[in-house]
Order: structure tokens, then sequence, then C-alpha cells
């Protein structure tokens, strides 16, 4: 099976345009292409963060890397418990309308409450997934076995293949915001965009076209706010069946999660993906035998709604943690670990940062230390921000979600350098 380093050296390849026709046909627009740097004019002249992670990790006390399984339980406990209470206030929903007297009160009661539901369980079931994903970091105990264990039980439930995802998601950590290893939000380059899309190439080579000023992709608000919310309904069920948004293989076939063979697996992983496999598969049929058993009305109300939460939940979150016009991507000659792992930003969901055990707005702190618990890491945040305190290196964004997540959509099209070929910026 392929190893990443060969992949790398594939897209490396591709993207430089090396053996092929693509440099001269693309010459004027990389000519062109300087006038956008006028949008990121601000990142001229940027030195990326060039400390150690030995001095980050000397200011934080060392008690907040221990790792407590009782703790950690104690929060698996209260999602479940949430959860259980609110599956079972659900199943008094249509009973309590249908004792109204008045119809309409009836008729407004009912889809109020299923609302409520729906929405609730979506967040509730989002912190579960994201004690899971600390399992995955190994954050949860000391134990490998019981880290392993209790990631697989709660993701299972969720759909997601843990193992497959959890080996992923590891080399998205090691490669944060690397043009050719990290494994999701992977932003295309300009040339890449105007290579795929001959309408915006004819737009980008107009005379009309105004560089530094004017956006490449005019889209409507309409067209914007649809493609939104098709990836914040699909987005995450796609990067697990056809790798939408990660790296691009098309020299090896149908890259995903569920195939050992795919490219982001090594040969040891063989049976952690076929275990992964077997659990998803599981739920699948005992989602289909509750369907036969209560009818498909129930399963939708009950599970498929909120499971569409929990998914855009996850792509908001994880979109929006890593998009942003502050945030430089590297090339592989300038990566570096630290530089991918400050490359994220902070943001605060108010009190769902309860609820979503403060993955959002401690997020830096995590992809530096990711085996650290999330109930150290926001100490931790506060001992990181003061270090980097008047560096570029530490971001937080207070926009609020809807605001920040429609301006992030709308801005954050594609990477390209302004001064420097080992550093891109988001522009569009």
């Amino acid at each position: 099976m392929a190893q990443l380093t060969d992949v790398a050296q594939y897209t490396l390849s591709r993207r430089a345009g090396k053996g092929s026709a693509a440099d001269e046909a693309d010459a004027p627009l990389k000519k062109a292409a300087a006038g956008g740097a006028k949008r990121n004019a601000d990142k001229a002249g940027y030195k990326p963060i060039d400390m150690s992670i030995k001095e980050l990790r000397d200011a934080i006390p060392a008690e907040l890397f221990e790792r407590s399984a009782l703790k950690s339980m104690y929060y698996v406990v209260h999602d479940v418990a949430l959860a259980a209470a609110l599956f079972y206030g659900a199943l008094h929903i249509d009973a309590f309308a249908a004792s109204l007297a008045d119809p309409t009160a009836a008729l407004a009661a009912k889809w109020a409450l299923w609302a409520a539901y729906w929405v609730a369980q979506g967040v509730v079931c989002t912190g579960i997934w994201v004690i899971a994903h600390e399992c995955g970091h190994q954050a949860f105990s000391s134990s490998k076995a019981v880290n392993n264990f209790m990631g697989y039980i709660l993701h299972t439930p969720l759909l997601v293949p843990y193992h497959s995802w959890r080996i992923t998601h590891g080399k998205h950590h090691a490669s944060t915001n690397h043009m050719t290893q990290d494994q999701v939000f992977v932003p295309h380059t300009r040339d890449e965009v105007l290579a795929e899309n001959p309408a915006l190439k004819a737009r980008f080579e107009s005379a009309d076209f105004h560089h530094g000023h004017d956006s490449l992709f005019d889209e409507s608000p309409i067209k914007s706010l649809l493609t939104m919310l098709g990836m914040l309904l699909f987005g995450w069920p796609m990067y697990l069946l056809w790798n939408v948004s990660g790296q691009s293989y098309p020299e090896y076939g149908w890259a995903n999660h569920f195939r050992p063979s795919s490219p982001f697996f090594r040969s040891r992983d063989f049976f952690d993906v076929l275990i992964s496999d077997v659990g998803v598969l599981a739920m699948l049929g005992a989602l289909g035998y509750a369907g036969s058993v209560f009818g498909a009305a129930a399963l939708v109300k009950f599970y498929v709604i909120p499971y569409l939460f929990v998914n855009m939940w996850l792509v908001i979150i994880t979109f929006l943690q890593h998009t942003h016009r502050d945030l430089p991507h590297y090339s592989p000659e300038a990566f570096t670990f630290l530089r991918g792992a400050v490359a994220t930003v902070d943001r605060d969901y108010g009190i769902l940062n309860y609820f979503f055990h403060n993955i959002a707005d401690s997020h830096v702190a995590h992809h530096i230390f990711s085996q650290m618990p999330h109930y150290n890491a926001v100490k931790a945040t506060e001992i990181i921000r003061n270090v980097l305190k008047g560096t570029p290196y530490y971001n937080i964004d207070t926009t609020p979600v809807a605001k920040a997540l429609w301006n992030t959509w709308r801005d954050c099209k594609y990477v390209e350098p302004v001064d420097s070929q080992d550093i891109l910026w988001f522009n569009n």
C-alpha cells in the first residue's frame, strides 16, 4: 500500500505542474495573480513561529497533562444520561400534544417539542462525539486499551468508523495546514481552482476583473447559502465515503475511510479499519431493525434528524477551527509541527462550550498538546495566550458563529502566497 510520503511527492509534483504543459498555459494566470496579494497585504513579511514545543510545555503545570479515567468517565455518564433523558422525554411528545384540546395548539406544541428535541439531542450527542474524539487522542485515560474501547463504543453508535477516523485524524494533527499531508479541509490553490473551472479562468483573465478587489467566485447569496448548507448536512459522510475536503489521490482510485487499501492507511492498520467497518455495519443493521419494528418515521424522528445535527456541528466546528484569513498554510519545506499546531483558531460558542467540552474555545491548546484532557485545556489556553501575547501566533475569533460561518465560507475559497511561496493565505 502507498505510504503518505509517496502521495506527498505526487501532490507536490501535480501542484507544481511538473511533467505537463501547464507551466506555459498558466503563466499569464500566475502573473495576474500577483494583484490578488493586495487583499493580503498585511501578511507580507510574516515570520512563522520559531520557538520549541518545550518552551510552551515548560510554561504549563505538569498536573494539566494528567489524565484521569474516573474524571473522563464522569463526562461520559453525564452526556449519556442527558441523551437518555431527552430520548425518554421525546417518547411522550406525541401523547402530550394529542392531549391538548385545541388542534392548532396541539400541532404547534408537537412540532415545537420535536424541534427542541432534535436541536438538544444533536448538541448533547456532539458532546459524546467529542469525548470519543478525546479517546482517539489517548487523552481519556493513561491506558491505550481503555481509550480505544471507550472511543469505539461511543463513536460506533454515531456511525463513525472509530479506528479509521483515529488514524487519519492523527495524521491531521501531525500535519495541520501542511499543503500535501494534512487530511481535512485541505484548501485548493488559486491555480488549481482556475485549472478546474474554465469559466472562472476566463473571468480571471478578463480586463473587467479587478485583481485584489473583485471576488473571483462572485457567488450570489442564495448559491453560497445552498452550497454551505450542503456542506453542513452531508460534508461529514462525504468525507468518510469520498474523502471530500481531504487530500486528492486520483491515482489511487476510491480513497475512503472504509477501505483498508486507501492511501492514508498502512498495512498495519488493516484490522483496525476492518473492526471499524464491522461496528458501523452492525449499527446500520440495528437501525434497520429498529425501523422495521417501530417504523421509518420513528427512526427518522428519534435518530436520523439528531444525527444530522451532530454532523452539522462537527463540520461547523472543524471548518471554523481551521479556516480563517489569519491562518497560514505551509509548503513541506516551511512546515513544522508547532507552526501547524498554532495555525488554528479558538472560537467562542457561548453556553455550547460546556456541552461541546470546550473543543472550540481551547482548540489551539488541543492541537499543541492533543493528549491533554479537555477539562484542563481551558487553563492551558490561558497560559498559552499569555506566552504568545503580542505575537501573531495565537488566534482567537469571537465573531458570532453564524456570522463567522457565512464570512468564512464567502472569504476563504483558496490559498495563495503573498511574498513567500512557502506560506499561503486564504483569499476569494
